[in-house]
């Protein structure tokens, strides 16, 4: 470092030092001041980052262009439309022949733990029908999505939800995403009422705070709200003794260049993985005592799903163990941690820029040291866990309280017609407020156990099932919206993940595996919203109906899976998982999961048993081999103990010898 700025760095100590607050035991460390860039010379930032630096906080030239007659925006202002809560898409099914794309814009809104109010979710209904395309969706990361907004009515959405106690603000950008949450409603359980607080803490403390989104979607109108963040929230975000804010900046955490690319955070309690908790940047922990009592949090670092098709640079990545905090310290941790990443992650390439390549890059250790220096103390050791266990909580469930909650399954998280209705019309009647789950499903809160009947009977007739009446393949299947609406998408997802499931369904039966539990998820492209590399099968667009084949993710959502073929067409997909489907039937051990075999076993015994695989109705077609007795019943003895057919041994044997010839 030069002498400047380790002159620097001393003056600030030293004046920190006189004035910041007691925090326990501190470390008194050099830390990176981010006044100033580190050298003289600028380094090379991608276009987005130039976008960020001029639109003064996010105002412009998005605010400008907003009023003009065109039906889209620029392409520096669709950057800036993220931050607030929107994309610009492009409906690929309605062009007319010579008129160029349909735009429209997709709205996502900010829900930490998923958790509606009876009133915004009536307002989101209403406003699907009326300014959007009729239909709500349910998020990965517990928000909605509202599709369909064309731009003449975007500040009228916006501002309506607003007013009603939403907001959009950092659901997409290069900021801090939505906080998940573990999305059971249970009042009786001290770690889940923390995990849902904590969850809104953190969304509070790491919004945007210049002002810019009120002034664009309220015309600077200063919107009185009953909601008042967490005192300890504010204390804390203004609190800079180590290097973690900018100092008089209209964004004290983030400063005019916000974070290099998104930011995503879960937290959950000890055992609960409902919310993919691996695949975050960082993954918050609630640690209670006996009593239920807050002790402090465990944290994790560097997850992440996206990746680019044959850039082997990009890579889907899980969490790693951090350390552990005391209660007092967790938004000084988070800050600190997103201070690293700030300060240090790529702006050079938006492909390289999320935390887990950072992380991946220095390591943990040297992660660790460096965000010790934010945080100005040490982290203790990461704290035991049990292990964790995928929850949905679809179903009827007691709330601890008296009153019952109930999970209802939306297939990919549409809610549309008949559906959409009877679910307005049981939100509505019974005054229930919701929780959005990490799963694309809704959960009925706060329900009288006298209304249960009349909810269930009202939801299963318009085509809503009880948990019970469910298949396991579509339960535990997900898929991201993809075409027609998605720019990044390269092929089908949400609208042909049913099929795919049906067919899946038919084929484990006809091998004899019935409604096997297999977790399934289907993204129309490599970016992972869906979270497909965790899933037990995990089909990633590649092509038109074409998919790259990713196998061996826990039925947890603790381990990736691993790319088992490059690219399946729709049309074969019973024929590539067939043999894989056989392998497991025959060879898994008792109460093993898919994924586990698979990962236990490994691919290259697979794909041995998938090359000499015949399935049952070709045995008739092939050639006719005579062989003596003693030969067959080798043979026989053979396929009985590999658990394969003797057609299956027959041509793997005579493949085998002819290749040696």
């Amino acid at each position: 470092r030069s002498p400047v700025l380790l002159a620097n760095m001393k003056l600030l100590q030293q004046t920190q030092q006189a004035t910041r607050p007691a925090r326990g035991r501190l470390v008194v460390t050099n830390v990176a001041v981010p006044s100033k860039p580190p050298t003289s010379r600028a380094a090379k930032r991608s276009k987005v980052e130039i976008i960020k630096e001029k639109s003064d906080y996010l105002r412009h030239p998005l605010m400008s262009e907003l009023v003009t007659q065109d039906p889209f925006i620029s392409e520096d202002a669709v950057q800036l439309m993220k931050f607030h809560g929107s994309y610009q898409q492009d409906h690929r099914e309605k062009r007319a022949f010579g008129q160029g794309k349909f735009y429209q814009f997709m709205m996502r809104t900010r829900q930490p733990s998923g958790l509606v109010t009876n009133q915004l979710y009536l307002v989101m209904d209403d406003l699907a029908d009326q300014y959007g395309n009729g239909t709500l969706r349910l998020t990965t990361r517990q928000a909605y999505q509202l599709h369909g907004v064309l731009k003449q009515d975007l500040k009228t959405v916006f501002s309506s939800v607003i007013k009603n106690m939403g907001s959009t603000l950092g659901a997409c950008g290069d900021v801090n995403r939505n906080v998940m949450g573990p999305a059971a409603p249970y009042k009786n359980k001290p770690d889940y009422l923390l995990a849902q607080q904590y969850a809104n803490d953190i969304a509070d403390l790491l919004a945007p705070q210049s002002g810019a989104y009120y002034d664009v979607w309220l015309d600077g109108e200063k919107f009185v709200s009953v909601y008042k963040e967490n005192p300890k929230v504010t204390a804390d975000r203004a609190f800079n003794g180590f290097g973690t804010n900018f100092e008089n900046s209209a964004e004290p955490i983030y400063g005019a260049q916000f974070l290099p690319r998104k930011f995503k955070v879960a937290v959950t309690v000890p055992g609960d993985n409902s919310v993919d908790v691996f695949t975050n940047d960082i993954g918050v922990v609630v640690m209670v005592d006996e009593k239920g009592e807050l002790q402090g949090f465990n944290l994790l670092v560097g997850g992440g799903m996206g990746r680019t098709h044959r850039n082997e640079d990009t890579f889907p990545r899980l969490a790693d163990p951090l350390g552990y905090v005391d209660k007092d310290d967790i938004f000084h941790a988070i800050k600190a941690i997103v201070a690293a990443q700030r300060d240090y992650g790529r702006r050079d390439d938006r492909k390289q820029a999320r935390l887990k390549y950072l992380v991946d890059e220095w390591g943990l250790d040297k992660f660790r040291s460096v965000v010790e220096q934010y945080l100005g103390k040490k982290f203790e050791p990461f704290k035991p866990l049990p292990a964790w266990k995928y929850e949905d909580y679809l179903g009827w469930h007691e709330q601890g309280d008296g009153k019952l909650f109930y999970g209802v399954f939306v297939q990919n998280g549409r809610i549309k017609g008949d559906a959409k209705k009877a679910l307005r019309n049981v939100i509505e009647r019974y005054e229930l407020p919701v929780t959005l789950t990490a799963n694309q499903n809704v959960i009925l809160r706060d329900v009288e156990p006298a209304w249960k009947e009349d909810i269930q009977a009202t939801l299963e007739a318009a085509g809503l099932a009880d948990v019970v009446d469910l298949t396991n393949v579509d339960r535990l299947s997900m898929a991201c919206p993809a075409l027609p609406l998605c720019g990044l998408a390269i092929t089908e997802a949400e609208r042909s993940m049913p099929d795919v499931n049906k067919r899946v369904l038919t084929l484990l039966h006809r091998l004899g595996l019935g409604d096997e539990p297999i977790t399934m998820r289907m993204t129309g492209c490599p970016n992972g919203c869906a979270r497909p590399y965790m899933a037990e099968i995990g089909f990633v667009g590649d092509g038109p109906n074409t998919y790259q084949l990713w196998l061996g993710g826990s039925p947890n959502q603790t381990r990736l899976a691993k790319v088992f073929k490059e690219r399946v067409k729709l049309r074969d997909l019973e024929a590539t998982l067939e043999p894989l489907f056989a392998a497991y039937k025959a060879r898994r051990q008792s109460g093993e999961a898919f994924g586990d075999f698979v990962a236990r076993v490994g691919f290259v015994a697979l794909w041995e048993y998938a090359n000499s695989y015949v399935a049952a109705e070709k045995v008739a077609t092939l050639p006719t081999i005579s062989v003596d007795e003693d030969t067959y019943q080798a043979l026989e003895a053979a396929a009985k103990a590999e658990g394969k057919t003797i057609a299956h041994v027959a041509v793997e044997r005579l493949g085998k010898n002819i290749k040696m010839r």
